[in-house]
Parts: C-alpha cells; sequence; structure tokens
C-alpha cells in the first residue's frame, strides 16, 4: 500500500488544479466516453429516423403504385370513362377501393386530367394538381406531392381502351401525415432500443474507468508523470544496483548501478531484451532466469564480489503467480569490503599467533625467573637455551636460511597457535623460495588460512580418539617447480574431505566442519580467490595425503600476469551450488 500512500500524497499538490474538471485518467476518460456515447446515440437515432422515414414513403409509394394499376386495369374503369356520366360510374367504385386498400385517395380523371371521381366531391371536375406528363406518354410514375389533401406519396398510372389507347389516368396516394404516424408508433421501440444500448455500453465505460482507477490509482497525467520522475529519480541514485526482469525473462530495467556492476552496455530506453543476450555472468544469469528468490546471495563476476537479492515483483494487494509481473533484483557490491574483511582476517590470524606465541614465552619467562630468585642460575640458564633450540627445531627446523620473514613469523605464530591445541605443526620450506614473488597479504591469506584449517582439522576429539594419541599432525611446506611456480602444501591427519563436499569445498559458505559457531565456508573460499587472482590454483585431495587426512595444494606460478591459471570469474561461488550459498 505504500504506492497508494505516495499517489495520495502526490495529489495534493494538484488538488486545485483545473477546479470543476476530473483529475484521474479514468475520470476523465469516462467523461470523454459518456460524451462520445451521447454524440453517437443522438446521430444514430437520427440516421435510424432518417432510414425508418425513407422506407416508409418507399412502402407508401409502392402501395399507392399497386392500387393505381390494379384500378387502371379493371375494364370498368375505362368502360366508365367512355359512359355518358363518369363520375356516376366510377365514384363509388373510387371510395370502395380507398376504403379497402388503406390509401388516402384514388383519383380516376380523363385524359385532360380533369378529376372525375376525388374523396372530396368539390374537386370533381376540376384538373389534378401533380405531374402527369409520363403517365400521358404511357408510363407509370411515383413522387410527393402537395395536393388538395396536403403533401402526399402517390403514383400515376394510365387508363387503356381494348385497343390499347390512353383514355385516362388514375392516380392513388398516402399522405405524409400518415406516414408520419406509422413512423410515431415505431418511434418508441427505435428510442428503447438506442436506450438500451447506450445504457449497456455506459455500464462498461464505467467499469473500465474503475478497473482503470483501481490500476493507475486515481491519478492523472501530470501526477503520474510526477511520480514517474520521482521514481526514475530514486531508481537512479541509490547505490545498489537494481534489475527489473519481467515474467518472459526479459530485462526491461535496470539502473546506472546495475549495469556497472554487470558491465551491461544497454541504452536503458531501449525495449525488453532478453537476458541471454545481454552476456551477464553465467551465475547471475542462471538466477535471473530462473525467476526464484535469492536472499543475499554472495556472487563473483569480474573479480567482484556482488551480494544478490532477489523478489517477486507483486502489483500492490495482490499476490499469487497470476498477480506476479517478473522479479526485482538488487545488487551491492561488496568487493572493498570483503578485501578489508580479508586484510582483518591476515592481522587477526597473525595476532592470534602472536598471543599463543606470547603465552608461552610468558610461561617460560617465569619459570626462568623462579630459578633465578631461587638462586639457580644454571638450571635457568639450561632451561633458557633448552626451551630455545626446542622452539627453534619445532618451528624452524625445515626453514631455509634465506626463508622469507612474513613466512617466519607466520610459522613460528602458527607452531605456537598448534601447540595450545595440542597440534604438532612440522614447516618444510625449500631453499630458492626466500622471495616467494607473492604479495605479503595474499601470502598470509593462503597459508594461514590452510593452516588454520588443518590445525582445526587434527585437533577434532573424535579423530584423536579414532586414531588412539591425543597429538594431531600439521605438515607445511613451500618449494618451487621447475617451472619457478611456488607450491603451498598443507596436509593432516584429521577427518578427511567429504566426498560429497569436495566438489563445492571451494565455494563461499560450504564446509565440513560441525557447529553454527562462527562463520563458515570462507577459509578455502579466500585462498581460492587469492590463487585466482594471482594467476594460481588450487588442489583438494586427501587420498594420496601423506599423513591420511586431507590434502591442499596451491600453485602460484611465478609471473602472474602471463600465468594460464584460474580466472577470478571461474571461481565457484555460492549461486553455483544447487542447494544454496553464503549468507553475507
Amino acid at each position: 500500500m505504500a504506492g497508494r500512500a505516495f499517489a495520495d500524497r502526490l495529489r495534493h499538490p494538484l488538488s486545485g488544479l483545473r477546479v470543476g474538471l476530473p483529475r484521474g485518467i479514468a475520470a476523465r476518460l469516462l467523461v470523454v466516453q459518456l460524451a462520445v456515447l451521447l454524440l453517437v446515440a443522438v446521430v444514430a437515432t437520427a440516421a435510424l429516423w432518417a432510414d425508418s422515414r425513407q422506407r416508409a414513403e418507399q412502402a407508401a409509394a409502392d402501395r399507392s403504385l399497386a392500387v393505381a394499376t390494379t384500378v387502371a386495369d379493371s375494364p370498368r374503369v375505362a368502360e366508365g370513362l367512355a359512359s355518358a356520366d363518369p363520375t356516376a360510374a366510377l365514384l363509388d367504385y373510387s371510395l370502395d377501393v380507398t376504403r379497402d386498400t388503406g390509401v388516402d385517395f384514388v383519383t380516376i380523371m380523363d385524359r385532360d386530367t380533369v378529376r372525375v371521381t376525388h374523396p372530396d366531391p368539390d374537386e370533381i371536375g376540376r384538373r389534378y394538381l401533380g405531374t402527369t406528363g409520363p403517365a400521358l406518354a404511357g408510363r407509370s410514375l411515383t413522387e410527393t406531392f402537395t395536393g388538395t389533401l396536403g403533401p402526399s406519396v402517390r403514383a400515376v398510372v394510365p387508363v387503356r381502351d381494348a385497343d390499347g389507347g390512353i383514355v385516362g389516368l388514375v392516380a392513388a396516394g398516402v399522405t405524409v401525415d400518415r406516414v408520419t404516424e406509422v413512423l410515431g408508433a415505431r418511434l418508441p421501440g427505435l428510442l428503447g432500443t438506442v436506450g438500451a444500448l447506450a445504457l449497456l455500453l455506459a455500464a462498461g465505460a464505467v467499469l473500465l474507468s474503475r478497473s482503470l482507477a483501481r490500476t493507475t490509482w486515481g491519478l492523472g497525467p501530470e501526477e503520474m508523470a510526477r511520480m514517474l520522475a520521482y521514481y526514475e529519480s530514486v531508481l537512479h541514485s541509490v547505490g545498489e544496483g537494481i534489475v527489473l526482469v519481467d515474467r518472459d525473462r526479459r530485462l526491461v530495467l535496470h539502473n546506472d548501478q546495475a549495469a556497472e556492476l554487470l558491465d551491461l552496455e544497454l541504452d536503458p530506453a531501449t525495449g525488453p531484451v532478453e537476458i541471454h543476450e545481454l552476456g551477464m555472468p553465467p551465475a547471475i544469469e542462471r538466477l535471473l532466469v530462473a525467476g526464484t528468490t535469492a536472499d543475499e546471495v554472495v556472487h563473483l563476476p569480474s573479480g567482484r564480489v556482488l551480494v544478490v537479492t532477489q523478489r517477486l515483483a507483486l502489483p500492490t494487494g495482490r499476490t499469487g503467480s497470476a498477480a506476479r509481473l517478473g522479479t526485482v533484483t538488487t545488487l551491492r557490491d561488496r568487493t572493498e569490503i570483503q578485501r578489508l574483511s580479508g586484510e582483518l582476517a591476515t592481522l587477526r590470524t597473525l595476532s592470534d599467533a602472536m598471543r599463543a606465541q606470547t603465552h608461552e614465552f610468558a610461561n617460560r619467562l617465569h619459570t626462568i625467573v623462579s630459578l633465578i630468585e631461587l638462586e639457580r642460575p644454571r638450571e635457568a640458564l639450561a632451561l633458557a637455551a633448552a626451551e630455545l633450540e626446542t622452539d627453534r627445531r619445532a618451528s624452524e627446523g625445515g626453514l631455509a636460511a634465506d626463508a622469507d620473514p612474513v613466512v617466519r613469523a607466520l610459522v613460528r605464530g602458527k607452531a605456537a597457535q598448534a601447540a595450545e591445541r595440542g597440534v604438532a605443526l612440522s614447516v618444510r620450506v625449500a631453499d630458492g623460495t626466500g622471495d616467494p614473488g607473492v604479495p605479503a597479504t595474499e601470502l598470509v591469506t593462503i597459508v594461514g588460512n590452510l593452516v588454520d584449517n588443518a590445525i582445526d582439522a587434527a585437533a577434532d576429539p573424535s579423530v584423536a580418539t579414532a586414531r588412539g594419541d591425543d597429538r594431531g599432525r600439521v605438515e607445511l611446506s613451500l618449494s618451487r617447480t621447475d617451472a619457478g611456480a611456488l607450491v603451498v602444501e598443507v596436509a593432516d591427519d584429521g577427518p578427511g574431505v567429504d566426498p560429497a563436499v569436495r566438489p563445492r569445498v571451494l565455494e563461499f559458505g560450504v564446509t565440513t566442519k560441525a557447529g553454527d559457531a562462527g562463520p563458515r565456508g570462507v577459509g578455502l573460499a579466500l585462498v581460492a580467490r587469492s590463487a585466482a587472482r594471482l594467476g594460481g590454483r588450487v588442489e583438494v585431495g586427501d587420498a594420496d595425503a601423506p599423513l591420511g587426512g586431507a590434502r591442499v595444494r596451491v600453485v602460484l606460478p611465478a609471473d602472474p600476469a602471463h600465468a594460464p591459471g584460474a580466472d577470478p570469474d571461474d571461481v565457484p561461488d555460492a549461486a553455483d551450488a544447487r542447494d544454496g550459498g553464503v549468507r553475507a
């Protein structure tokens, strides 16, 4: 209902305009429809009236012609005209025909057009008023003429004797008043038909107006234009990408931020475009085409970290699949936040390692101080030397002389951290790795997360019980291939990787760890992202693991810029998983 409330607020600034005229599109359309309907009804009534009048006059002319022809063909008429007193012979006959046929008059006249019969006796002996030329020439005629009885529709037919000669004329007609009376009797039915049709159309117009009013929230063109301008402004001012896909899986609307995040080169004014024609990242394209809901799912297109939410687009106040307009998808760019989170995780790893190492050193220092206080300097010195040698062998026994300082610091910290959790960490850093050729932050992310995961697996109590040994083992090795690629390999004696999870273990949110505390499914995903950025690859397996648990091997080329390794776009993301993804 937020849209309707906004429409109500939007309507107030225009409420004083055009007083007396409807504001809404629906109301305006209804007024126009009713006006047009009234005009059509008037025109239709006039047209029907004119047509009916023409038909009535034609019917009167046809009847008059039929009566006149019948009378003229009667032998009695020709004989009467030839008699000494035509009026006495034919008057009663003509009046009977007039009464029996429903015409208003039947006039018989001689060849000189002098009337011998007429409904009005005073007109007998006078000349006939009307056209007679064609009849005297032997042809019948019909016309509308104003005679002694007023305007009438009449027919004039010649009377022939036995030899075919014209001896007189017969005129029969119906007055226009009689025709008008007939039309008047038909008028109520005509008006009723037109009125019923007009009412039916008016009811349809009202129903259409109400439906349109619900659709447009009763807004007028000016208000709708203003609301559209507001929505357009909001759409292009938000920091999130917004994509609207219709029910036919076509992109119908997007803002500038969405175009930037998805690398869309599309004019916003372009009509609907098929999703598969846009060249979107495959995972996001699948989500848009599927049309399913998604709640803050992480996608990794073009080196970005996008948090995607997709909802069904429904009209206000309507639900159900029939009401669906499509889907609305929002895209939030979390790339910078993810980068900072990765750096924070790196610093936290170093911090945890240093804290563990500090704890161990504190215990040893307290013991040495106590021995000195007890005036046992030789024992204190021996303990310090022994602890130093033990620590050096444990943490640096495998370190090359030219080992990178960052690697040294990280290894020492992880060794102390592993010792706290009852895990023995053995390290082997081969010669030639003194300069890893990898940014320190990326190296710490890769090594730190791999060792952390391995320590977690080796310290699993269920595994310790199964192996009958409380102390787990983790091996870390750094070496180079013949081609100069840096190889980081971490193995543990934990439970290994579940075969069902292994194909997706590098995805965000996928984990083999139990419990819900803390974020899950992040470490290996970060390793995969870092390796991809450096042009390397990640191999996960346990079939040939030296300690019987899991083994993860990361290969980083000597020259990442020309490496044939994975592209960050190829790193699996949560949307590629069939059963869900990571929650941001």
